[in-house]
């Protein structure tokens, strides 16, 4: 196995471990959850922290919610699109938020602005990683185009701005589905007569 292979093995099989013990994981946690011997840990970095931050770096790339997106079929409604891909990009942003949770809470996060992290990690950073998003989500709405009031780029954005804004403001017990959402943001707030 190469070094890049064991790399990424090692972090997929510790990103798990480092949502649900933070910093505090040991390195016998990590080789048996990985299957190798802890001495393997140190062959593929150097220590903890740069395994860490590798994992930290997994955890925000958007490579899995944008695969997400492209294998939505675009011959379904557009209301279930937009819930499928309002889905993906939830199960997203808790992975990421449970991570950063973690490791905010067992005191490692050593960055106050963790678009320092991506930055190394995915094409340059989070404004590159939110562009992908939307011209993600703009292809979703690229058949309905000619019925849409605005262009499909110009809704992308809107729908990406209510949804993340809309998951940080909505009390737990009180949050709308993202079925909610998603008629909210097609068909309005108010019911037509």
């Amino acid at each position: 196995m190469s070094v890049e292979a064991r790399r990424a093995m090692i972090v997929h099989a510790v990103l798990p471990l480092l949502m649900e013990h933070g910093a505090t994981v040991t390195t016998s946690q990590i080789a048996r959850a990985a299957g190798i011997g802890e001495g393997t840990i140190f062959r593929a970095f150097k220590d903890k922290d740069e395994l860490f931050d590798a994992c930290t770096a997994e955890a925000l790339r958007p490579d899995h919610v944008l695969d997400a997106i492209a294998e939505i079929p675009v011959d379904q409604p557009l209301e279930d699109r937009l819930v499928e891909a309002a889905e993906a990009l939830g199960a997203h942003l808790e992975r990421m938020g449970a991570l950063m949770g973690a490791l905010h809470a067992s005191g490692r996060i050593k960055h106050r602005d963790p678009e320092q992290r991506l930055r190394g990690s995915w094409k340059g950073g989070r404004r590159e990683s939110m562009a992908a998003m939307r011209g993600a989500m703009t292809e979703l709405f690229e058949p309905e185009k000619d019925r849409l009031r605005l262009p499909p780029e110009h809704l992308a954005a809107l729908f990406l701005t209510m949804l993340f804004s809309g998951r940080r403001m909505a009390p737990d017990d009180d949050a709308p589905t993202t079925r909610q959402v998603v008629d909210v943001f097609l068909h309005g707030a108010v019911e037509a007569k």
